[in-house]
């Protein structure tokens, strides 16, 4: 029978917490964030397709996700979530690929989103050179990287901030757009010179990503007040607001506008200009830079509480999972975090983010199995939610965003199919050098 993996109690001390509306309000800006930056869906797949994708992949890829992280957290609410479940459901081996591939893989997620705050600032100072860009982007990076130094509780309440601050124009371009509507949002289904097979991959392939990484808010599970009912309730919640967040503000834009075969990265910030004015306009400009600001903000909470839980169980080194003394978070991990960021952000990384889409399927299918591996190593233990539909239910959320993987690494492109399998293939190999060249003993699962 697996046990628990928790930190032992002079681990835990000093830790803070959170309820339940600064940890939606994390959760938010990590998956959504706001109607920014998926605007070529409409585009690319034709505004009836991308609609159609983005209102039912939820049903198939993220809510099925949601369930499974539900269950796992009741049964062992634990910081480091999916990582420490994908080990107690399979053993050291696969839980060390799940910590690692979601590590690495998402260092060239964080170094993206401080180089798309300084492209969007370039709007207003466009005579920034390349270099001031780069410093700018790792003032960023830092800035997010103290705060997360400093606590959940300073993290959390940003996050709400930010929130509220993107809502209040995303509302007023809603109800602004209830006046305008002259077109059929979803007309026409597919772009004129385009089939409905040849726009199913891509369009598919942005709407998985909007709708990606329902299982990482686990990796904050310590730092929740009350986590086994805190946690379903946030993903009780964000999956609707992401809907919505999707779905609503493009729709009614494309009913006022029309314009579906215009729309690109960025475009709700033009949308909002032709429909409400330049005070709408600057307004939602403002809102994208804080939107892209909460996502760097939670992506660095999330994903430096993974190493610091593989440095406690002695994957890695144990200073890198040494909590701050006044703060209780993994100082030294996000410090790591933040300079090997600060050095990707020099670079172009728009195009390795697809290559790091693998890493987050593959840890993704990891979560979801390990709902099944559980069941089996764990059968008596107490659960406070279960996968609806007893077994036939597991089976249908495992299968389903199997499914929509498989399709989705189909249509990778062929620089993505060039180097994404060279990221995975990190993983057994920084497993065999850790574990046998370097002497790294993973430790006994703590009761």
């Amino acid at each position: 029978m697996a046990q628990s993996q928790t930190a032992p109690p002079s681990e835990k001390a000093a830790v803070r917490t959170i309820g339940f509306l600064p940890a939606l309000a994390i959760f938010y800006g990590y998956t959504a964030g706001g109607p920014f930056g998926y605007e070529e869906i409409f585009s690319q797949s034709g505004p009836g397709v991308a609609l159609l994708f983005l209102t039912f992949v939820p049903f198939f890829w993220s809510i099925p996700m949601s369930f499974a992280s539900a269950e796992l957290n009741s049964i062992l609410p634990v910081q480091g979530g999916f990582y420490r479940w994908t080990r107690a459901a399979f053993g050291d081996f696969w839980g060390f690929q799940c910590g690692w591939w979601n590590w690495a893989g998402t260092f060239l997620l964080n170094s993206l989103y401080g180089v798309l705050v300084m492209d969007y600032l370039a709007q207003y100072l466009p005579g920034l050179s390349a270099n001031a860009k780069w410093v700018g982007a790792c003032a960023v990076l830092a800035i997010f990287a103290c705060l997360n130094i400093r606590g959940i509780q300073v993290s959390g309440w940003i996050a709400t901030a930010m929130l509220v601050a993107v809502f209040i124009p995303v509302i007023g371009l809603c109800l602004v757009s209830l006046f305008h509507l002259r077109y059929s949002p979803f007309v026409p289904w597919v772009p004129p010179d385009r089939t409905f097979g040849s726009v199913f991959g891509l369009g598919l392939a942005l709407a998985m990503w909007n709708y990606a990484g329902y299982e990482q808010l686990s990796s904050v599970t310590g730092e929740m007040e009350n986590p086994q009912k805190t946690f379903p309730r946030v993903l009780l919640w964000n999956t609707p607001m992401n809907m919505l967040t999707y779905t609503l503000p493009a729709a009614l834009a494309l009913a006022v506008l029309g314009n579906w075969h215009e729309w690109k990265t960025g475009f709700m910030v033009e949308a909002s200009r032709l429909i409400g004015g330049e005070t709408l306009g600057i307004a939602m400009l403002v809102a994208s830079i804080v939107a892209t600001a909460s996502l760097c903000n939670s992506t660095i909470l999330y994903t430096t509480r993974i190493p610091a839980a593989m440095a406690q169980d002695g994957y890695l080194p144990a200073w890198l999972g040494k909590l701050h003394p006044k703060f209780g978070t993994p100082a030294r991990a996000i410090t790591v975090c933040l300079l090997v960021c600060c050095l990707l952000a020099r670079f172009r990384v728009v195009d390795l983010v697809n290559v790091y889409i693998w890493a987050r399927i593959a840890t993704s299918l990891l979560t979801l199995l390990a709902v099944w591996g559980l069941r089996r190593r764990m059968p008596d233990s107490a659960r406070q939610f279960r996968v609806p539909g007893g077994a036939t239910g597991l089976f249908c959320s495992i299968l389903f965003p199997t499914i929509l993987c498989g399709v989705k690494i189909y249509y990778s492109e062929p620089f993505v199919w060039h180097w994404a399998p060279w990221l995975l293939a990190t993983g057994p190999l920084a497993y065999l050098v850790l574990r046998f060249a370097l002497g790294y003993k993973p430790k006994a699962a703590r009761p």
